[in-house]
């Protein structure tokens, strides 16, 4: 099997740890490089950028075309919607789900110190914390950035501990940003493993699926998803599985200048960690996440944090829900209706001089019905 990864030192330690693992399993894989949009721009801050799937989208379209069989992801780099035919076959037990200070521990900077960040949310939050610091943007890999911070072009960075301890340079990091400090981003030190819906990568890889970070991160996507955003937002969230049994979820939705900093914590049983996560954005929105959102955005999309049912028929619910989800609502569909063709007599269409259809339905079923020649009658539809 072939494993799609971005060419960086940090996603080809993922991608080399997952086939690794499925060696252990008896499965042979090879690696591909492919280049990501956001690989390609490395002079413009993300949030700049826009969109969503800056690095996953090329990975995808190979995924789709049968170049590649599984895709490694860091999952906070991953769209909560997923392309149609793909699907997450696992996520593995997280790494250290925390931010870190590299180069200064945070009270140690002197007023005025500069610190680099690509991340919105990371530099929203140091200004929450320390409104004195010049927060400047940092854009490359994790030993292109911490190049930079040895040069003194910085005299702090933040980056995620788990990438630094994955390659080993863990003695770097100064201070961990705890969660109750500094909420990390949706699905921060975990991987997401995606494959096509069916075939055999899927199967290889369930057995190195983790039910207690998948539903953790299931809580930190839903939260994302109802509040509309992309990876490149100032939004925070973190799950996690406590002693009480339940799963806890702290939210984060921070205007870029961190002068305004909405919270929300709460908890839910493990089975419910999607609804956990669809509450906390329903909540952050009615607390005025929708105006710091419309600061990043110039708008927040109209239908987020909505929770949208579509009774469409199963095989024609699709496009509906595709659209709801791309306003920002969470669909669910639920079938209220089934359709099934009439049995009728044969009909000699030459006799008539115009056939009129009023839905695609009829269409669909009235040519399946054994409709006889239509020659000389004209055949027109309402609508498209």
């Amino acid at each position: 099997m072939t494993i799609g990864s971005r060419g960086s030192q940090l996603a080809l330690w993922q991608a080399r740890h997952i086939q690794a693992r499925l060696k252990t399993l008896g499965v042979e894989t090879r690696i591909e490089i492919i280049k990501t949009t956001g690989d390609r721009i490395t002079d413009v801050p993300l949030a700049k950028v826009g969109g969503k799937g800056l690095f996953t989208k090329e990975i995808e379209e190979a995924l789709l075309d049968g170049r590649i069989d599984l895709a490694v992801h860091s999952l906070k780099d991953l769209p909560t919607e997923l392309p149609a035919g793909l699907t997450l076959a696992a996520i593995p037990e997280r790494e250290d789900t925390a931010d870190a200070m590299i180069g200064a521990k945070l009270e140690e900077l002197p007023e005025g110190a500069r610190v680099g960040t690509s991340s919105l949310r990371r530099a929203a939050q140091l200004r929450a914390l320390r409104p004195d610091l010049e927060i400047e943007n940092i854009r490359g890999n994790l030993d292109t950035r911490l190049r930079k911070l040895d040069e003194g072009q910085y005299q702090a960075i933040l980056l995620a501990a788990a990438g630094l301890r994955r390659l080993g340079w863990a003695e770097r990091i100064a201070e961990r940003m705890t969660p109750d400090r500094m909420v990390p981003a949706v699905g921060q030190g975990a991987l997401a493993i995606e494959t096509r819906v069916e075939g055999p990568a899927r199967e290889a890889c369930r057995a190195l699926d983790h039910a207690e970070t998948r539903a953790a991160v299931t809580a930190e996507r839903a939260l994302l998803a109802g509040l509309g955003g992309g990876c490149q937002v100032p939004i925070g969230a973190h799950a996690a599985l406590e002693s009480d049994g339940l799963l806890h979820l702290r939210a984060v939705v921070a205007h870029p200048d961190g002068q305004t900093v909405l919270r929300h914590e709460a908890a839910s049983p493990v089975q419910e960690a999607r609804e956990l996560g669809e509450r906390a954005a329903a909540a952050l929105l009615e607390g005025g996440a929708r105006e710091i959102l419309r600061a990043v955005y110039g708008e927040a999309p109209a239908l987020a944090g909505l929770r949208v049912l579509n009774t469409r028929p199963a095989e024609q619910a699709g496009p509906l829900s595709e659209k709801l989800r791309r306003m920002g609502a969470e669909v669910v569909e639920l079938p209220a209706i089934a359709l099934a063709p009439l049995a009728f007599d044969a009909v000699n269409l030459g006799s008539f001089d115009w056939i009129v259809f009023t839905s695609a339905n009829a269409v669909r079923h009235f040519w399946r019905g054994g409709a006889a020649d239509r020659a000389g009658a004209r055949v027109c539809a309402i609508g498209p």
